[in-house]
C-alpha cells in the first residue's frame, strides 16, 4: 500500500511538473536598460501645484515728503517706507504643453517673471521721520502712493528681473536633471 502511494505521488508530481513546463516554456525574463526619461501627468501636475515660486527677493527703503505752504507757515511730512518685493513665477500662469520631454531631453516654458505680492510695503514699519502741521488720512495715503510707485520704480527693473530669470533657470535644470533628464532647456514666455 505504501508503495502504490509512493508511485502515485511521484506520478503525480511528475505529471505536474511536466504541465508546469509546458505552461511557461515560451515565457522569457529580461532585463533592458531604458535611454528613454519619462515625465507622468502626476509629476507635471505636482511641480504645478507648487503656486507662487520665489526666485529673487528685494528689499527697499524711501524717504518720501511733502510740503503744504500756508499763510502762517509751511506744513511738512516725511516718512520713511520699507518694503520687500518678491520677484517669481506663478504655476497657475503656465500654459497647457509647458514641459516638453523627447528621451532624455526637456524644454520648459516659464511664465514671465512678475511681482508675487502687490501689498509689499510693511506699514508697520512705516515712521515718521518729521512731522509739523496736521495731516489728514488722504494726505497719508497719497504719500503711501509715492512710496509704492518709488519702490516699483527702483526694484522692478531689468538687472533685478534677469537675476530672478537666471535663478529661475537654474532652481528648475536641477530639479529636471534630478528627475532623469539629461538635456534641460529652459525657456520664458516672450
Amino acid at each position: 500500500m505504501k508503495r502504490i502511494q509512493i508511485i502515485v505521488l511521484l506520478a503525480l508530481i511528475l505529471i505536474l511538473g511536466g504541465v508546469f513546463y509546458w505552461l511557461t516554456k515560451d515565457n522569457e525574463v529580461s532585463v533592458i536598460q531604458e535611454d528613454k526619461t519619462t515625465l507622468s501627468p502626476t509629476q507635471v501636475e505636482s511641480i504645478e501645484n507648487i503656486g507662487q515660486w520665489e526666485f529673487l527677493s528685494v528689499s527697499d527703503e524711501e524717504l518720501i515728503d511733502t510740503i503744504r505752504r500756508g499763510f502762517f507757515g509751511d506744513d511738512q511730512l516725511v516718512r520713511i517706507y520699507y518694503g520687500t518685493l518678491r520677484l517669481g513665477i506663478d504655476m497657475k500662469d503656465v500654459k497647457e504643453g509647458w514641459l516638453q520631454a523627447s528621451q532624455d531631453s526637456i524644454v520648459c516654458t516659464l511664465p514671465p517673471i512678475k511681482l508675487l505680492d502687490h501689498n509689499f510695503i510693511d506699514e508697520a514699519k512705516t515712521k515718521s521721520f518729521f512731522e509739523e502741521g496736521k495731516w489728514t488720512g488722504s494726505d497719508r495715503q497719497a504719500m503711501y502712493e509715492r512710496a509704492y510707485q518709488a519702490m516699483k520704480k527702483r526694484c522692478l527693473n531689468r538687472t533685478n528681473i534677469y537675476t530672478a530669470q537666471a535663478n529661475a533657470k537654474t532652481q528648475f535644470r536641477e530639479m529636471l536633471k534630478a528627475m532623469g533628464f539629461k538635456n534641460v532647456k529652459i525657456e520664458f514666455e516672450k
